[in-house]
């Protein structure tokens, strides 16, 4: 009988501490989303109906709120909708939202703290050092690195045609691999060509990567949605075996660097300039390392492998996605495609008949079409800050509190006809000067503000290196019919369900 009692009482408290939790939004007086319990916001994501970023999407559509209250799990969480608030959130009222509130324990597990994840003081002095490693010069520097990977790319694509007549890539596990040598050669400084060796030690680490099982799914989840949980998680002992080899593999890269004084024009340099002399030489020309500090380092191995791992994981799916979406919407855009090609033949001709950093600099309509492919395909689909103090929602009696998770759902603001005219249409045009016909506010593909992303110029120069690459050597068959991408259930960037499939021949 006790046993029973027992459990009417477990069940009373549960029911009354579900009602409390899922009535979070109506008593701060917020709209909210219909509330379905436990999973809120995430219900769609755990039937395995909708990614993550596509149920906050549906969550965008289902109303015209400028805010609106939704529920990640137990979770309340803010989506901010109205393009303009969005923007302020990130830019000027900065102060109140500058951490992400994700999973990061600098002092146990310094691994964690990469730029993405720190957070105040320790990301700004962060930031700040890091950024002379992104200038014009440096990226020019490492530009011959990066076309090497690009004459690779087009050789396998030429191997896999035939001499006459065409045939059907699927272009996004081209580029995923394309992706991969970039970021091993210019940013960890490994001599890899996945296109010979897909066996290599890269891509081994990077499959453990993207996996989609329980394991890397509850991890990915506790480590957003619940910080204090991945922190337990990690004390225990529960390692993730893509870390722990990203991990070996970076700090046997530093030691082999610094014990044979190995000098090389890539992203691990800089950040040995900045373990061994405190900073990153703003001069582009000088790539030494060697310490200056009588052998006192500022940087750890740990810190330095968080963010080789974070460039990793910005920089692979990114480029990829990015790369093979462009091309895609090219094949669907007979007029796109010619502007573009001419773009990238006239921007080579100008350069002496070569493929230079400058040439690419130089394809403002190929940077359009980027553009453009970064609205309508994020590669993130999502933002998130947490409010980090009590900030009045303008132009309302309502207050966010402090502690409290916000979204801003970019693949919303990107594709609703209020920000952007016929959003599904693909329209570089809106980028270039005589138009620019859209709500600047909406359009964030890298971020806004100070913790925009920083590599987002190294990015676009990858991407444009693979499709000038492409235009110059392959004719691309338009499709007859337009198609939308189908998008998959897994993981928080937009995956293609179906690959991104594209049918092209030598050129002739």
């Amino acid at each position: 009988m006790i046993g029973i009692y027992l459990l009417i009482g477990a069940v009373t408290l549960l029911y009354v501490y579900l009602k409390w939790t899922f009535s979070y939004w109506d008593r701060k007086g917020f709209p909210s989303t219909g509330v379905s319990i436990p999973f809120g916001a995430m219900e769609a994501v755990a039937k395995g109906k909708r990614s993550f970023g596509l149920a906050i999407y549906d969550m965008y559509q289902s109303t015209k709120e400028p805010v609106i209250g939704l529920y990640l799990t137990l979770r309340p969480a803010l989506l901010i909708r109205d393009a303009q608030l969005a923007y302020d959130v990130l830019t000027k009222d900065f102060a109140s939202f500058h951490d992400r509130g994700v999973y990061v324990d600098e002092k146990n597990d310094p691994m964690s703290a990469s730029l993405f994840q720190m957070e105040g003081s320790s990301w700004k002095g962060l930031r700040t050092k890091l950024t002379p490693s992104f200038t014009s010069g440096k990226l020019k520097a490492m530009f011959e690195t990066s076309d090497s990977v690009g004459d690779k790319l087009i050789a396998s694509m030429k191997a896999q045609l035939p001499e006459t007549g065409s045939k059907e890539l699927e272009l996004k596990k081209l580029m995923a691999t394309y992706a991969i040598d970039i970021i091993a050669t210019t940013i960890f400084g490994l001599d890899i060509d996945s296109f010979a060796d897909p066996n290599n030690e890269f891509q081994a680490i990077s499959k453990k990567v993207n996996r989609n099982n329980f394991e890397d799914i509850v991890r990915g989840a506790a480590s957003f949605l619940y910080p204090g949980l991945e922190k337990f998680f990690v004390r225990i002992g529960w390692k993730q075996e893509a870390t722990e080899r990203m991990r070996e593999l970076s700090n046997r890269t530093v030691d082999l660097r610094e014990e044979n004084n190995i000098v090389r024009k890539d992203l691990l340099q800089l950040l040995l300039q900045l373990r061994n002399q405190g900073k990153v030489n703003t001069d582009d020309t000088v790539w030494s390392a060697e310490s200056t500090k009588n052998g006192v380092k500022s940087m750890s191995k740990d810190l330095i492998a968080g963010q080789l791992f974070l460039f990793y994981i910005a920089g692979y799916e990114t480029t990829a996605s990015t790369t093979s979406f462009t091309l895609y919407e090219l094949t669907q855009n007979p007029e796109v495609m010619e502007k573009a090609k001419e773009d990238v033949r006239k921007a080579i001709e100008n350069h002496g008949g070569k493929l230079t950093y400058d040439a690419i600099s130089d394809m403002k309509y190929l940077e359009a079409c980027i553009l453009e492919t970064a609205r309508k395909y994020p590669a993130l689909p999502l933002l998130n800050r947490i409010c980090t103090q009590d900030y009045p929602v303008p132009d309302s009696q309502l207050v966010i509190k402090k502690g409290t998770p916000i979204i801003i759902s970019l693949f919303g603001m990107h594709r609703d006809p209020e920000n952007f005219p016929d959003p599904l249409s693909y329209q570089p045009e809106r980028y270039l000067q005589d138009s620019k016909n859209y709500n600047h506010a909406a359009y964030m593909p890298f971020g806004e503000g100070p913790r925009m992303c920083i590599g987002a110029r190294m990015g676009k120069v990858n991407v444009k290196i693979a499709i000038a690459k492409v235009l110059s050597n392959f004719d691309l068959e338009i499709r007859k019919e337009k198609t939308e991408i189908e998008f998959g259930v897994n993981g928080v960037p937009l995956m293609p369900k179906s690959g991104v499939p594209v049918r092209l021949s030598l050129k002739k």
